[in-house]
């Protein structure tokens, strides 16, 4: 069967985390929204899209308008409107004020109790993404290769997630990134990203194919397998960048 919609995780999938997609990734997601429509999804927010994507891709008018980008997990979209050349908010799953509080109060409590707080960190620790909060172990800003040392077998993530999560029971709180934990409304997840994209274009969860770095249950892309949609496990965006040549041949 031919797919429609080609989507991919961001971090450890079409990128190094938090880093630029590399010329290679941006000439080949180029080559393939001549041919499909492409979905990005990730934790980060919108800012951190257009750094690491939006803004190392050659292409414009109508085909940026068939990538669809969703930050935080799908709980925003976003869509490049190519009569007015802005990318516009198609919709935004906020969280309020007073929830906003506590999911910060309790992140921390979380981690100065498990000994996770970094004295030192590069930049803010907890992030406010108003759709999603996301704690960083050591900083939004830190250093991909540190990041990748804090917690090589995910227990500290794990261990952080299962404390806000029994804290906060009305609220999805999950593994995010690379040293991340992530809090938004019950039930938005990276699935619910999907079913708002088999909406808005109309068509199946068969017609999509996903690219992603974290599959296994429990990772943050495993809740797009469990929806049903077929997925390919990658290890880094070098794999990522196979698949895509792979998908190109045969299209």
């Amino acid at each position: 069967m031919k797919r429609t919609v080609i989507a991919f995780d961001l971090d450890d999938t079409l990128a190094v985390a938090k880093s630029p997609i590399t010329d290679r990734i941006a000439e080949l997601l180029g080559l393939l929204l001549e041919r499909y429509e492409v979905c990005v999804i990730s934790g980060g927010k919108f800012e951190q899209f257009q750094k690491q994507v939006i803004g190392r891709l050659s292409v414009e008018g109508p085909l940026l308008h068939k990538l669809h980008i969703m930050p935080t997990c799908g709980t925003r979209y976003f869509r490049y409107d190519d009569v007015i050349h802005e990318w516009t908010k198609v919709y935004a799953e906020d969280l309020s004020a007073a929830q906003k509080k506590l999911i910060v109060e309790t992140l921390a409590e979380g981690a100065k109790h498990l000994g996770y707080w970094e004295e030192k960190p590069y930049g803010e620790i907890i992030e406010d993404r108003g759709s999603q909060i996301t704690f960083s172990a050591l900083g939004q800003a830190a250093p991909p290769d540190e990041k990748y040392k804090w917690d090589p077998d995910g227990v500290k993530k794990h261990a952080l997630r299962d404390y806000v999560a029994e804290r906060l029971p009305d609220l999805e709180v999950r593994v995010g990134g690379t040293t991340s934990v992530d809090v938004t409304h019950m039930g938005m997840d990276k699935a619910y990203g999907m079913k708002k994209l088999i909406e808005t274009l109309h068509i199946t969860k068969e017609d999509i194919f996903f690219v992603g770095d974290c599959l296994e249950e429990g990772g943050n892309d495993y809740p797009v397998k469990a929806l049903g949609i077929d997925s390919l496990q990658v290890h880094k965006w070098e794999d990522t960048a196979l698949a895509i040549e792979a998908i190109l041949a045969v299209s």
